[in-house]
């Protein structure tokens, strides 16, 4: 489906959290929201481009609230939704101690909102959480299995490739990350496994350190 959210994807992305979740390995998720809203709408509709993109936080909680929902109800994965805008009827605030503790509890943390703040990409987000929880690897699932020099969906003769530098990534002008979030992860030395999600099992396999999809470090 185009727009809004399906169910039987909701519930397979529920089941591949859950299963890494039995090993013990402390999971925290970020979820952007453009499967309701995508602030390049917004360029269309003369809209103010911060305006735009609280829309998109907002629709960041309705997915992480979905997620949360299916993974207690249907799993019985524990687990709480924090976010960067106050809203405290619907899921804590995001306080970093709070989430550091929630994990070492085995709770799975879903952060929504981005970071609060309008101009920044839920990938520059993802890295934000990461580097204040001292997270070990950011892994990015997409709807290809890897990077590539170019997009594959478009030319046949895309190569993939299995590993890249930091620099690689941003002198190439790869399209992985914005720059901010890259730069954010290199400081921090925080790895990124960039995968497909639809394969089954692919989770677990990037958890594991697999070769699954391309490692860029």
């Amino acid at each position: 489906r185009g727009f809004g959210i399906e169910g039987k994807a909701l519930q397979y992305v529920a089941r591949e959290i859950a299963e890494v979740q039995k090993t013990g390995v402390e999971i925290a998720i970020v979820i952007g929201g453009g499967n309701i809203w995508r602030g390049a709408r917004a360029a269309g509709w003369d809209m103010d481009r911060a305006n735009a993109d609280y829309m998109g936080m907002l629709a960041t909680v309705i997915n992480s609230l979905a997620l949360q929902g299916i993974l207690e109800a249907k799993y019985n994965v524990y687990s709480r939704v924090q976010t960067a805008i106050h809203m405290a009827e619907l899921a804590e605030p995001y306080i970093r101690r709070k989430a550091i503790k929630h994990l070492t509890k085995g709770r799975v943390v879903i952060f929504a909102g981005g970071t609060g703040n309008p101009y920044f990409t839920t990938d520059t987000a993802a890295s934000l959480r990461a580097r204040e929880i001292s997270a070990d690897v950011i892994l990015k699932a997409t709807k290809v299995d890897g990077i590539y020099d170019k997009d594959p969906e478009k030319h046949t003769d895309a190569v993939k490739f299995k590993e890249l530098s930091y620099f690689d990534v941003i002198s190439k002008k790869l399209n992985v990350m914005d720059a901010t979030a890259i730069t954010m992860c290199m400081e921090s030395a925080i790895p990124i496994r960039v995968f497909k999600l639809d394969d089954v099992g692919s989770v677990m396999r990037a958890i594991s350190g697999d070769t699954e999809g391309t490692l860029v470090h």
